[in-house]
This record gives structure tokens, C-alpha cells and sequence, in this order.
């Protein structure tokens, strides 16, 4: 029963600030924010609790996994919509990011040949994920019932997740938990309200923030086995907040 109260409440607020974030300071924050595993962060906490810190040790490692798949995401919506409008886009962007999540479920590779890979992904795509020439990119005003209907899609999603884990097993878990739904909904309504400068904008924050989300779950990886929940996860998000702020810096500068 006490996890379910977490689930119900961490949630919905950790999503509540995502929002908040994305609407006052614009697109590329917004999508810097949803990197951090806010999602999966959550998701990987409550297995510890109801499976254990080794089950989700390992489903921090179908997390890793998952950001070089976010990766593939934001460069097939960016090659797409330049063409097309936000529903072929997001189509082929989720196609894309189904695809490479098999790809690394069947590769199943261990921690640090991963790490190498989601860092190689995510530098590749941004590199390759380049602006159109034309078209401003200033966040709309929202509708009143989005952040609402954002925090019950995350609340759902975690809900869901944590219990078909033990069934699904913890790297197929871990996955999917990473995909994007935040970033998603973001990039599909600055997309439609906008344009796709205003779409890119927020994937090119995402994958920057991923950076962040990846040293998360090498830390959580690490640290789980030998230090337990508690210290486990307070060392892994420590972690993710520096380099979060790092890779601030050099989106601001961008």
C-alpha cells in the first residue's frame, strides 16, 4: 500500500515541475528538464522496493538502453519534420525508437560498453539534428487541461510499468520506461501550435539532458548492489544533477 502512495503522489509532482519548467523558460529547457529520468527515475524506485535493489539495478541498464533509443527518436522526428507535419513525424520517430530498443534488448550489453554507446548516440544525433533556416520557436500559450493530462499519462505509465515488471523481466522493463513520453507531448504540441524549429528545439533539449540521465543510471548500476536503496539512489541523483548543470551550461551557449 505504500508504494501505491508513492506512486501517486511523487509522480504527478515530479511531472507538475516538468510543466512548469517547459512553460516559463521555453522549449529547449523544457526538453532539458524531461531528460532527467523523471519517468524512469521513479519507475526503477519503486522496484527496488517491491522486487529488490538487484532487479532494479538491472532495469537501470534497460534504462541506459533506453536513452540511446530516445536518441534515434529525436533525430527521426527532426529528419521527418522538416518534411511533414507532427503526426508522420511522431510516427516514424516512435518507430524508430522501437527499433533500436530491440536492437540493444537483443544486444543485452553490459554497463560500460553501454554507457559508451548512449553517449556516442546521443552526441551523433545532436550533432545531426541541425535547425531549419527559418521560423521562430516561442513556447504558445497551452491549453488548461494539458499539465493536468500529462500528470495522469505519467501517473499511468508508472502504475503500468511496475506491474507488468515482474513478468516483462527487468531489462524489457527498463526500456520501457524510457520512452519519451514528456518530450513526446511537448515536441507534438510546439510542433502544431508552431512550427518544427519549435520541435527540434525541444529534442535537441532532450537529448542534452540525457546526458544527466545517463550518468543516473551508470551510478544507480553501480551503487544499488553495494550500497542499498537509501544511498544508492541519493549518490546516482547527485550525480545527475552535476552533470545536469553542465550540460546546461552548454545548451545555453548553443
Amino acid at each position: 500500500m505504500h508504494t501505491l502512495v508513492l506512486k501517486l503522489t511523487v509522480t504527478p509532482v515530479l511531472i507538475l515541475t516538468a510543466s512548469l519548467a517547459s512553460r516559463r523558460w521555453g522549449e529547449s529547457i523544457g526538453g532539458w528538464f524531461v531528460g532527467l529520468p523523471l519517468t524512469s527515475g521513479p519507475v526503477c524506485f519503486f522496484l527496488a522496493l517491491d522486487e529488490g535493489a538487484e532487479f532494479a539495478a538491472a532495469a537501470g541498464l534497460g534504462c541506459l538502453a533506453g536513452a540511446a533509443a530516445e536518441a534515434g527518436f529525436g533525430l527521426a522526428y527532426t529528419v521527418v519534420a522538416k518534411r511533414s507535419a507532427w503526426p508522420a513525424a511522431l510516427a516514424v520517430a516512435s518507430l524508430a525508437f522501437a527499433v533500436a530498443a530491440a536492437l540493444l534488448q537483443l544486444a543485452a550489453l553490459s554497463l560500460w560498453p553501454l554507457v559508451i554507446v548512449v553517449c556516442a548516440a546521443l552526441a551523433g544525433a545532436l550533432r545531426l539534428m541541425t535547425l531549419p533556416a527559418t521560423g521562430s520557436a516561442t513556447l504558445p500559450t497551452q491549453a488548461p487541461w494539458d499539465i493536468p493530462a500529462r500528470m495522469i499519462v505519467a501517473t499511468a505509465l508508472v502504475l503500468g510499468l511496475t506491474e507488468i515488471a515482474p513478468y516483462a523481466g527487468p531489462r524489457l522493463s527498463g526500456l520501457l520506461a524510457t520512452y519519451p513520453v514528456f518530450a513526446a507531448v511537448l515536441t507534438v504540441f510546439s510542433h502544431h501550435a508552431r512550427n518544427a524549429v519549435a520541435a527540434i528545439r525541444v529534442l535537441r533539449g532532450l537529448l542534452t539532458g540525457l546526458f544527466a540521465f545517463t550518468s543516473f543510471f551508470a551510478a544507480l548500476a553501480l551503487s544499488l548492489p553495494r550500497f542499498g536503496i537509501a544511498a544508492g539512489f541519493a549518490l546516482a541523483t547527485l550525480v545527475a544533477l552535476a552533470i545536469q548543470a553542465a550540460s546546461l551550461r552548454v545548451l545555453r551557449r548553443a
